[in-house]
């Protein structure tokens, strides 16, 4: 039996970055001695009053039908935070809620662009963007980063072309977490305006960066910005597939039938739940900025008498890129080895792209316990290997 073409965009190189991970999922819930940080999953308890919500709301009886763009009050509490973050008058008009941030950027490609289409990325991406990029039938195109990891504008410039549709990145971004700052800023909106191009912007992680803010485009490009976000990383709700995507009026109508299809709307509970935690946003961002700034200096200082691993500091987020080259591995081997020796699970740099294959990715936003007893088993092992 045959297979659309489809099955092939959306399993491609990506997917092959978790192999590893759930190698560890399964082994841990086997009660097998490893530790994973090889996923983005706060250490953190999702805020009680937002858990409290949730059950008050299933008790009585919150689990029919809800709209497909997410119930008004949702909507207009996502078009206040956004308005105060970004700094664009924000209508609940202009948002379309969707299970988490992935799912709304899945939506974006679809609806921007198509087969004989390209839409460009910033190098280094989260592994699921060549899939979701693609799935449209799209060519996704790679601009490459400079020696710090930030875009090489010169070469972003030079590849577009008259296919050109859409620029997606991720600030802060992970792997590295870097955060694009106005200079850059200024200059790809400057593109934008000259090439028409669509700009979506993934702030999933913007409540982790020090000000709980990004720089943003979305006020001065109102008509050609959207951006994507959700409350998986800021409140520790990974699990609750709350997010959401801000844009034009005429984005977020194709966005919501295009949700008609795929979802017909987030559980009600759910949506419920999610307006308390944006009323108390403040508070759960502070949380997860603190507990992953100390997190960081935690593992920075632990890696640091390791001399064949050269930990790069991120500007936010709770990942950390490690260069591993010294070891004379690249980042998938060294993702093997340290597993299959040690049982300790990262991720391998090259699922983020070319520029990042000789690291891996570490998840800090671990018990103190956990992210102590996995770095003296990094040492361990490269001791052995230097011997």
């Amino acid at each position: 039996m045959r297979f659309s073409e489809l099955t092939a965009r959306i399993s491609g190189e990506g997917a092959d970055a978790w192999v590893t991970h759930y190698e560890a999922l399964a082994a841990l819930e086997r009660g097998a001695d490893v530790i994973v940080l090889s996923v983005g999953d706060p250490d953190l308890d999702t805020p009680k009053e937002v858990v409290e919500r949730a059950v008050e709301q299933l008790r009585a009886g919150d689990t029919h039908y809800a709209p497909a763009a997410g119930r008004l009050p949702l909507r207009q509490a996502i078009a206040r935070a956004h308005e105060a973050r970004s700094g664009q008058h924000t209508d609940p008009d202009q948002v379309v809620c969707f299970a988490g941030a992935q799912n709304a950027l899945f939506a974006a490609s679809l609806c921007l662009a198509g087969p004989g289409d390209e839409v460009m990325t910033l190098e280094p991406m989260y592994p699921t963007y060549p899939a979701t990029l693609e799935v449209s039938g799209a060519r996704m195109v790679r601009v490459p980063s400079t020696s710090a990891f930030r875009p090489d504008l010169e070469s972003l410039e030079k590849l577009i072309n008259p296919r050109t549709r859409a620029l997606f990145w991720a600030t802060p971004n992970n792997p590295t977490g870097v955060i694009l700052d106005e200079p850059e800023l200024e200059r790809i909106a400057a593109l934008a305006q000259r090439h028409e191009l669509w700009i979506v912007s993934d702030e999933v992680y913007a409540g982790l960066a020090p000000s709980g803010r990004v720089p943003s485009l979305a006020a001065r490009l109102p008509e050609q910005v959207i951006t994507v976000s959700s409350l998986s990383k800021s409140h520790a709700m990974t699990g609750w597939r709350a997010g959401w995507l801000v844009g034009p009026r005429e984005v977020a109508r194709h966005a919501e039938a295009l949700a008609m299809c795929m979802l017909f709307g987030l559980p009600g509970f759910i949506q419920e739940a999610a307006i308390v935690a944006l009323a108390n946003a403040a508070a759960a961002e502070r949380r997860i900025r603190e507990l992953c700034q100390r997190k960081c200096q935690r593992l920075l200082g632990a890696l640091d008498g390791i001399p064949q691993l050269r930990a790069v500091k991120p500007q936010a987020g709770m990942f950390m890129l490690v260069d591993v080259s010294a070891t004379g591995l690249n980042g998938y081997q060294f993702m093997r080895a340290l597993y299959e020796a040690e049982g300790v699970s990262v991720l391998d740099g090259a699922a983020f792209g070319k520029c990042t294959q000789h690291y891996v990715r570490i998840c800090f936003a671990a018990e103190d316990v956990i992210l102590d007893e996995a770095c003296r088993r990094m040492r361990r092992f490269c001791e052995r290997a230097a011997a």
